[in-house]
Protein backbone atom coordinates (compact mmCIF):
# COMPACT_ATOMS: atom_id res chain seq x y z
CA UNK A 1 0.00 0.00 0.00
CA UNK A 2 2.68 2.50 1.02
CA UNK A 3 4.87 1.37 -1.86
CA UNK A 4 2.13 2.04 -4.44
CA UNK A 5 1.48 5.48 -2.86
CA UNK A 6 5.17 6.36 -3.16
CA UNK A 7 5.28 5.06 -6.75
CA UNK A 8 2.20 7.09 -7.71
CA UNK A 9 3.67 10.21 -6.12
CA UNK A 10 6.96 9.71 -7.92
CA UNK A 11 5.20 9.32 -11.26
CA UNK A 12 3.17 12.47 -10.64
CA UNK A 13 6.31 14.46 -9.86
CA UNK A 14 7.97 13.10 -12.98
CA UNK A 15 5.07 14.24 -15.14
CA UNK A 16 5.10 17.69 -13.55
CA UNK A 17 8.81 18.04 -14.20
CA UNK A 18 8.23 17.29 -17.90
CA UNK A 19 5.75 20.18 -18.25
CA UNK A 20 7.42 23.53 -19.06
CA UNK A 21 6.88 26.53 -16.81
CA UNK A 22 3.44 27.99 -17.33
CA UNK A 23 3.22 31.12 -19.45
CA UNK A 24 0.63 33.81 -18.94
CA UNK A 25 -0.79 33.32 -22.43
CA UNK A 26 -0.63 37.03 -23.26
CA UNK A 27 1.94 36.46 -26.02
CA UNK A 28 3.77 33.50 -27.54
CA UNK A 29 6.98 33.55 -29.55
CA UNK A 30 8.17 30.56 -31.53
CA UNK A 31 11.87 30.92 -32.26
CA UNK A 32 14.68 28.42 -31.74
CA UNK A 33 16.50 29.40 -28.57
CA UNK A 34 19.85 29.11 -30.38
CA UNK A 35 18.84 32.20 -32.40
CA UNK A 36 17.83 34.36 -29.42
CA UNK A 37 19.77 37.51 -28.67
CA UNK A 38 20.64 38.06 -25.03
CA UNK A 39 18.20 39.65 -22.62
CA UNK A 40 20.99 42.03 -21.59
CA UNK A 41 21.18 43.26 -25.21
CA UNK A 42 17.44 43.93 -25.20
CA UNK A 43 17.67 45.84 -21.93
CA UNK A 44 20.58 47.95 -23.22
CA UNK A 45 18.68 48.72 -26.43
CA UNK A 46 15.57 49.74 -24.50
CA UNK A 47 17.54 52.03 -22.19
CA UNK A 48 19.04 53.75 -25.26
CA UNK A 49 15.46 54.29 -26.50
CA UNK A 50 14.46 55.95 -23.22
CA UNK A 51 12.95 52.99 -21.35
CA UNK A 52 13.50 52.33 -17.66
CA UNK A 53 13.63 48.56 -17.17
CA UNK A 54 12.66 47.26 -13.71
CA UNK A 55 12.45 43.55 -14.49
CA UNK A 56 12.86 41.28 -17.50
CA UNK A 57 12.13 37.58 -17.87
CA UNK A 58 11.12 34.93 -20.40
CA UNK A 59 7.39 34.26 -20.76
CA UNK A 60 5.80 32.21 -23.53
CA UNK A 61 9.09 32.13 -25.42
CA UNK A 62 9.15 35.95 -25.52
CA UNK A 63 11.04 38.49 -23.46
CA UNK A 64 8.65 40.12 -21.00
CA UNK A 65 9.73 43.50 -19.65
CA UNK A 66 8.27 45.47 -16.76
CA UNK A 67 9.23 49.11 -16.75
CA UNK A 68 8.51 52.60 -17.96
CA UNK A 69 8.32 53.31 -21.68
CA UNK A 70 9.70 56.51 -23.27
CA UNK A 71 6.24 58.15 -22.91
CA UNK A 72 6.35 57.66 -19.14
CA UNK A 73 3.82 54.81 -18.99
CA UNK A 74 4.50 52.01 -16.51
CA UNK A 75 4.02 48.98 -18.73
CA UNK A 76 4.34 45.27 -19.19
CA UNK A 77 5.78 44.68 -22.66
CA UNK A 78 6.61 41.62 -24.74
CA UNK A 79 9.47 41.53 -27.25
CA UNK A 80 10.48 38.90 -29.80
CA UNK A 81 13.75 37.29 -28.58
CA UNK A 82 15.40 37.32 -32.02
CA UNK A 83 14.30 40.63 -33.56
CA UNK A 84 13.51 42.56 -30.34
CA UNK A 85 10.31 43.68 -32.11
CA UNK A 86 7.72 45.05 -29.68
CA UNK A 87 4.78 42.63 -29.76
CA UNK A 88 2.55 43.84 -26.94
CA UNK A 89 2.54 46.71 -24.48
CA UNK A 90 -0.10 47.02 -21.78
CA UNK A 91 -0.79 49.03 -18.66
CA UNK A 92 -3.14 47.81 -15.92
CA UNK A 93 -4.93 45.50 -18.35
CA UNK A 94 -5.28 48.17 -21.06
CA UNK A 95 -3.53 47.29 -24.33
CA UNK A 96 -1.44 50.25 -25.46
CA UNK A 97 0.08 48.50 -28.49
CA UNK A 98 -0.30 45.09 -30.12
CA UNK A 99 1.63 44.03 -33.23
CA UNK A 100 -0.35 42.57 -36.13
Amino acid sequence: MIRSFILAGGLSLGLLAAVPAAATGKMTCNAPQAQWKSMESLQASLVKQGWQVRKAKVDGGCYEVYGTDPKGNRVEAYFHPVSFKLLLSSRRGEVLYKAK
